[in-house]
């Protein structure tokens, strides 16, 4: 099992914990971690965190790179059975071409951010969390849909100016340009149709009544309820994990949890000859329905040896093969 701690910019311990942790809490034997290094140096504290989540190996690769060689392995690295973990859009593709060679956790490139709001949100919390998620990449989406244009108007206005004092500010500010969006719509019913079309990675709620979300929204990685949470609480602090999918993947999936490194496997076994052979009467009926003749075969075969059922199709065989083993027939 394979965990990709993405980094490049920033030192992200917390991803590390959400996805070795969570592989040892489902009960992963051996766990293998990378991470790329920070502007060619070690980053020893996203390594630290790794080794404290239970990580058995730990990498320093990054990127495709990381990915190509956890799916088919190296001179040093096993190949793998799983991989996890969120990254950019090349590590999502990569991971969706390698998806088959070995299973993934989910599609998880670039972080998304969408906040709903009415009149009663606070625009500088808006610009405040918009930014948060717009540091993450130049190709972080962000996005404000909103009822009230003067709170779109403002949420931009303020924006705009914090960019101006944030450390990582040539990050947002690129991401914003090229991805940040402030939509007004005239109701909050158009609001939550128009969010879930997004199907947006996180979506934080700033409504009167935010838990109206619950009842209105379906597509989503992660809501965020009310002022009071936001997604920087869901990336380092709150609990819930924070793999999530994007590139409306949330459409069909949900985010990691122990669950996703689970198999489910089944085994079988009838005991009772009555019960077998009653099974196989309506397999019978099953598969010849379906046009299925050697399968409804086995089910004839046990109705025989256990019911005392009779079919031409044995009779016939015997027959034409009277010194065949016969068994209880």
């Amino acid at each position: 099992m394979n965990r990709y701690i993405p980094g490049g910019r920033y030192p992200l311990l917390a991803s590390a914990h959400m996805t070795i942790l969570t592989a040892k809490v489902a009960g992963v034997p051996h766990v293998v971690g990378c991470t790329p290094p920070i502007a060619g140096k070690v980053p020893h504290a996203t390594i630290a965190a790794m080794h404290l989540a239970g990580a058995d190996e730990i990498y320093l690769l990054g990127g495709v790179q990381a990915i190509a060689a956890m799916a088919v392995g190296t001179g040093t690295m096993k190949k793998v059975d799983f991989i996890a973990g969120p990254g950019n859009a090349f590590v999502a593709e990569g991971k969706r071409q390698l998806f088959g060679e070995v299973g993934i956790d989910l599609f998880a490139g670039p972080t998304e951010i969408l906040i709903v709001t009415d009149d009663t949100a606070d625009p500088f919390t808006v610009a405040t969390d918009i930014l948060s998620q717009a540091e993450h990449g130049p190709d972080s989406p962000a996005v404000v849909i909103t009822t009230s244009e003067r709170v779109g108007r403002k949420a931009i206005e303020i924006i705009n100016e914090l960019l101006k004092h944030l450390s990582t500010g040539d990050v947002a500010s690129v991401s914003w340009e090229r991805f940040g969006e402030v939509i007004v719509v005239d109701t909050i019913d158009e609001a939550w149709k128009l969010a879930d079309e997004y199907a947006s990675e996180h979506v934080q709620i700033f409504t009167k009544r935010p838990r109206d979300a619950l009842d209105n929204m379906t597509a989503y990685g992660a809501l965020f309820l009310g002022e009071k949470t936001c997604v920087s609480y869901g990336d380092k602090v709150i609990g819930t994990n924070h793999v999530l999918p994007t590139k409306k993947a949330a459409r069909y999936t949900g985010g990691l949890w122990v669950g996703k490194y689970l198999r489910t496997v089944t085994y079988q076994e009838v005991e009772s000859s009555k019960a077998s052979g009653e099974l196989g009467r309506l397999c019978g009926r099953a598969a010849r329905a379906e046009n299925f003749e050697g399968h409804a075969r086995s089910g004839d075969l046990r109705a025989q040896k256990y019911l005392d059922d009779q079919y031409d199709w044995i009779k016939l065989y015997h027959d034409e093969n009277p010194k065949a083993y016969r068994g209880n027939l």
